[in-house]
C-alpha cells in the first residue's frame, strides 16, 4: 500500500502547471511506487493564479507567500517554479525546512546560487531533483548506453543545439527574462545550461571552453500586467534587453573529445530545435527532440559511406515502458516531467538520488559561468 506524500507548488506559470500535472499522473504510469503526492498547497504572488490553479487540479489550500508553504507541516516536497532570481532563497528556506526540492534549472543566477542550494539540501538530508528534462527522454538514455558500450568506438567530438523562436518576435515582452538582477544569464541559463546537462550526460565532465554571445533584439516593451509564458507586449515603455540571446561554445571534454554547443532564444523559423550528434572512430549517433522517440545511429566497419540507421526506442530503454507497450509509439515533452516526478518521489521513497540532483546543476551553472568570462576576454577557461 503507497503512503501519501504531501507536495506543494510554489511559482504557478506554465512549469508550475506541468509539475502539478506530472504529480497527478503519477499513479497512471508508476502504480507501484510508494509513495502516492497529495497536492496540498499553491503559491503564486499573482492574485487569483492560485486559486484558478486549485479549482482545477485539487490543491488543498492556497496562498501568495511561499513562506507559508515552508511552514506547512503538512508539506514533505516542493516544486519550486518560480523565476530564477527566487531559487535560492526559495530552495535553501524549504530545505531547511525539512522539505525535499525538484526545482528548476538554472538553480539561481549563479553557480554559487545553485552551490548555496545544494549545499542545504545536502545539511538538511533532503532529497533534490532538477528539471533538467531531456536526459530523460529514452532515446537520449539509449544514446548514452550505446555510447559506453563503445559501439561507436572513441567519441571524437559532439554537437549540441538549442534552437528556439520563443524571443524572436520583436513584440515579446520585457519580463523578468531579459533582466541580469532577475533572469541571470538569458539564454545560457534557459537553454544552454540544458546543453551542458546534455553534453555531460553522454561524454562525461567538460575540461574547458571559449565561447560567443550576442543580444540580437537590444529593446523590448515592458509589460503592464502579470505574464505567463512568452507574452508581447506593444505600446509600452522601452527597455534593455541585458542578456544573452545567443551563445555559440567550443568545447574541450576531460575524455578528449572535442565539442560544440549552439544555443538561441531569437531564431526566427525553428521551433524546439534541439537535440545532438555524436561521432566516433566507429560511427554516430543522432537525436532531435521534434522525433524525441528516434535515435539515428552508424555503426560498423565501413567508415567510408557507412549508411545511418532509424532506430526507435521501445520498452527497454529508459522509462519508456512506463508510457508505451511498443517500439514507436510517440511519448512527448509532458512525460518526460512525469519522469522526473517519479524518480523525485523514489528518491524520497527509498532515501538514495535518482536522476538530476544539485551537483548537476553546480556543473552546469560553473560551466554557463565560464562561458560568459570566456565571451568576456576572448580566452579558453578551464572548468575546476
Amino acid at each position: 500500500m503507497a503512503s501519501t506524500l504531501g507536495v506543494a507548488v510554489v511559482g504557478f506559470g506554465w512549469m508550475g502547471r506541468v509539475h502539478t500535472q506530472a504529480y497527478a499522473r503519477i499513479a497512471h504510469h508508476y502504480p507501484r511506487l510508494g509513495l502516492r503526492p497529495e497536492l496540498i498547497r499553491v503559491a503564486e504572488e499573482v492574485p487569483g493564479r492560485a486559486e484558478e490553479a486549485a479549482a482545477q487540479f485539487g490543491f488543498a489550500s492556497t496562498t501568495r507567500d511561499w513562506r507559508e508553504v515552508a511552514a506547512d507541516p503538512r508539506v514533505r516536497a516542493v516544486s519550486i517554479t518560480a523565476p530564477n532570481f527566487l531559487h535560492r532563497e526559495i530552495g535553501v528556506a524549504m530545505a531547511r525546512a525539512g522539505k525535499h526540492i525538484w526545482i528548476e534549472k538554472p538553480v539561481g543566477l549563479t553557480a554559487e546560487d545553485a552551490g548555496a542550494v545544494a549545499d542545504a539540501v545536502a545539511e538538511a538530508g533532503v532529497q533534490g531533483t532538477v528539471g533538467f528534462n531531456y536526459r530523460n527522454a529514452p532515446a537520449v538514455e539509449a544514446a548514452r548506453e550505446l555510447i559506453a558500450s563503445g559501439e561507436i568506438g572513441t567519441v571524437t567530438h559532439v554537437r549540441v543545439r538549442l534552437f528556439s523562436d520563443y524571443a524572436a518576435h520583436p513584440e515579446g515582452a520585457l519580463t523578468w527574462r531579459y533582466e541580469r538582477a532577475r533572469g541571470g544569464s538569458g539564454v545560457l541559463g534557459d537553454l544552454a545550461s540544458h546543453g551542458v546537462d546534455l553534453a555531460r550526460f553522454l561524454l562525461g565532465d567538460i575540461a574547458s571552453l571559449t565561447a560567443d554571445t550576442a543580444v540580437f533584439v537590444p529593446e523590448r516593451a515592458r509589460p503592464t500586467g502579470a505574464t505567463a509564458g512568452h507574452s508581447r507586449a506593444t505600446g509600452g515603455e522601452l527597455g534593455p534587453v541585458e542578456n544573452e540571446d545567443y551563445v555559440n561554445c567550443l568545447l574541450r571534454f576531460a575524455s578528449g573529445a572535442r565539442g560544440v554547443l549552439e544555443a538561441c532564444r531569437v531564431s526566427v523559423g525553428e521551433q524546439n530545435n534541439y537535440g545532438f550528434e555524436v561521432h566516433g572512430t566507429r560511427g554516430a549517433v543522432f537525436w532531435d527532440f521534434r522525433r524525441m522517440n528516434e535515435l539515428g545511429v552508424s555503426r560498423g566497419t565501413t567508415y567510408q559511406d557507412q549508411p545511418v540507421s532509424t532506430v526507435y526506442v521501445g520498452p527497454g530503454a529508459g522509462e519508456y515502458g512506463a508510457f508505451q507497450p511498443g517500439a514507436a509509439n510517440g511519448m512527448g515533452y509532458d512525460d518526460l516531467k512525469v519522469v522526473e516526478a517519479y524518480r523525485f518521489l523514489r528518491s524520497i521513497d527509498e532515501g538514495t538520488p535518482y536522476g538530476t540532483t544539485l551537483t548537476d546543476a553546480v556543473r552546469s551553472a560553473a560551466a554557463l559561468e565560464a562561458m560568459t568570462r570566456s565571451a568576456e576576454t576572448g580566452t579558453w577557461v578551464d572548468l575546476a
